[in-house]
């Protein structure tokens, strides 16, 4: 044990701990004299410790293989390797500069060559323009505009290469006459086509007009504008003279007459002029477009002049005729737009796609309609107004049939197939505004209908109410009507603007038949709550304060049960869905119940045998 504790406590002891070794030695109190002793030896120690490293430093420094030496060595031999580096980088710079010389004569023989290529590139293109140029003004005035086509695209390419040469005056003038000569073919074409239509004389220059649009297309989309609007304005003259100068022509009442003066135009388009004009250029399509787009303005004010003539605030548009003149319109839109769409499929394979076709026909005219489809949507108003008193005063069967359990009154088959097909008329002339205004509409007279027509006939026949069949009739009727008008919400939400869908809402109006349903429920239950008054009169008129024994049981029970029991196996069988057959058994129950309760109270007072009794 000592043995180890001195090896711990030795002063070359890497886990040496200099409070155990005072402790060791200074153990007791006795022992406090030998501190100089200790302090002494310790000491010594230390300077037999500092001698021996000052004379391992010194052999270390002053050795034969000392630090020194190397470090010396290695500096001396990296002084060497820096040198050498730099003399290696001092020859590749002089190596480069005498390549450098000695390629400077090529670079700039590369230069002058490449700079030769171009000039000689650029006179041969400017001997190529001059001379194509001196040709097409040749081929101009001799109307061989075939060879002009393919010649002025040459040009007009050789030209752009010399944007960059307009400040050399040669070049400049020749730009100048390139334009004016262009200009002069644009006004030759221009007159070429209104003699050769003037004169009547299309059919014998088919072909020299058919090539002067191959010019027109090489002058550019300006040009062939240009061109297409004469067209137009020239087919489209004796229309517009016709159908807006004279009213009786240009007024709704002849609106056929529109369409069929303009298919008469285009057949003859087709026959006599079509082969003209290029087929990328659809000149069949953009002529139908401008006549769309006329008519519409036409529309637009002939509809705002009749809006503005009335006659004691009576409007003079017939909506009859309005929606007739629409019906029309959208067919002969809707005609265009599947001509002009196979077209388009037809050459998907040629030089045309489907991507270069942008018209629209649906929508083209009769988008000038639909800011008075108001004027229809007050007469539907009006149309139901008349039906709602009507449909009061019907009989709830016709006198041709028999009732059935799932019958519903015809004036609801008769008002669902009103709707139907009013919104799909609607939906075909606008999605828009006109749409939301019928759905509230429509909304509107739902609500009259559950309350005029069917709350009205469950308030028929006095105190013992309406006939059972007609309260089955009316609980059929407002279930089909709950279940459609949800239906009609969601059919109205996928037709009308997404916008505006979330403004469609009948919820207030399927609940409006479900509380129709539910009285008719409590209709049924009063039925049987009016057999059940005999029986009731009986209880009341018994004098229970005076019954002296206890009978099997009461003469009215078994009246009221026979009642109860009789009028419930004449309703159920007619309740056709389970749900309002289990109403109609829980508000009978409770009835039944409510009802007791309040006869006893009435017969009052009652003994004790009167009430075992």
């Amino acid at each position: 044990m000592n043995i180890v504790l001195a090896e711990q406590l030795s002063l070359d002891s890497v886990e040496y701990d200099p409070i155990a070794h005072l402790n060791l030695l200074f153990s007791h109190p006795s022992t406090v004299s030998s501190v100089g002793r200790v302090s002494s030896t310790l000491q010594r120690h230390k300077d037999e410790l500092t001698k021996s490293i000052d004379s391992l430093e010194t052999a270390q420094a002053y050795g034969p293989d000392s630090s020194l030496e190397r470090m010396q060595s290695a500096q001396a031999e990296l002084a060497s390797l820096f040198q050498r580096i730099e003399s290696v980088r001092n020859r590749a710079l002089q190596t480069e500069r005498d390549i450098t010389t000695m390629t400077a004569d090529i670079k700039r023989l590369d230069g002058t060559k490449r700079n030769l290529t171009h000039s000689m590139t650029a006179l041969k293109r400017l001997q190529m323009l001059t001379t194509a140029y001196d040709q097409l003004r040749g081929l101009a005035k001799t109307r061989q505009y075939r060879e002009c086509a393919g010649l002025l695209q040459a040009v007009l390419q050789l030209m752009r290469h010399f944007n960059s040469y307009r400040s050399i005056e040669q070049i400049a003038v020749l730009s100048r006459n390139v334009s004016e000569l262009q200009r002069e073919l644009l006004e030759q074409v221009c007159e070429d086509f209104e003699l050769a239509f003037a004169k009547g004389e299309v059919a014998a220059r088919r072909g020299t007009l058919a090539e002067a649009c191959l010019v027109m297309d090489a002058l550019g989309e300006q040009a062939k504008a240009r061109l297409m609007t004469w067209y137009v304005n020239t087919e489209l003259r004796e229309y517009r003279s016709v159908f807006r100068g004279n009213d009786e022509a240009g007024n709704l009442d002849n609106i056929g007459r529109r369409y069929a003066w303009f298919r008469r135009m285009l057949q003859t388009h087709e026959s006599e002029h079509a082969a003209i004009f290029p087929a990328h250029w659809r000149v069949n399509e953009t002529l139908s477009m401008a006549f769309c787009d006329g008519t519409r303005e036409d529309f637009k004010g002939i509809l705002e002049k009749s809006m503005r003539r009335t006659d004691g605030g009576t409007n003079k548009i017939d909506v009859n005729l309005l929606l007739s003149c629409l019906q029309e319109t959208m067919d002969f839109e809707q005609s265009l737009e599947r001509r002009f769409s196979s077209e388009v499929r037809a050459s998907i394979d040629t030089l045309s796609s489907a991507d270069d076709r942008v018209s629209n026909f649906n929508g083209s005219i009769s988008v000038a309609f639909e800011p008075y489809l108001s004027l229809w949507v007050e007469s539907q108003d009006k149309t139901l107004a008349g039906m709602i008193p009507k449909y009061k005063s019907q009989p709830l069967i016709p006198p041709d049939e028999e009732f059935s359990p799932q019958a519903v009154i015809p004036s609801a088959i008769e008002l669902f197939h009103f709707y139907k097909v009013t919104l799909s008329q609607c939906a075909k002339l606008s999605t828009g505004e006109r749409l939301l205004d019928l759905a509230k509409t429509l909304a509107k007279y739902l609500d009259e209908y559950a309350q005029q027509v069917l709350f009205t006939i469950l308030q028929r026949g006095g105190p013992q109410g309406p006939p059972v069949q007609d309260i089955i009739l009316v609980l059929n009727t407002a279930d089909f009507w709950h279940t459609n008008a949800n239906q009609l919400e969601d059919n109205i939400k996928k037709r009308i603007d997404p916008e505006m869908a979330s403004k469609v809402d009948l919820s207030t109006q399927a609940d409006a038949f479900m509380g129709v349903a539910s009285a008719a429920v409590l209709a049924l239950v009063h039925k049987v709550e009016v057999d059940c008054e005999p029986a009731w009169r009986e209880m009341k008129n018994t004098n229970w304060s005076r019954m002296e024994s206890v009978s099997d049981h009461s003469s009215y029970v078994s009246e009221l049960l026979k009642n109860v029991n009789g009028k419930t196996a004449e309703i159920l069988p007619l309740v056709v869905k389970p749900q309002y057959a289990r109403a109609f058994c829980d508000h009978l129950v409770e009835n039944m119940a409510n009802s007791y309760i309040s006869n006893v109270v009435q017969c009052r007072p009652v003994c004790e045998v009167g009430a075992e009794q």
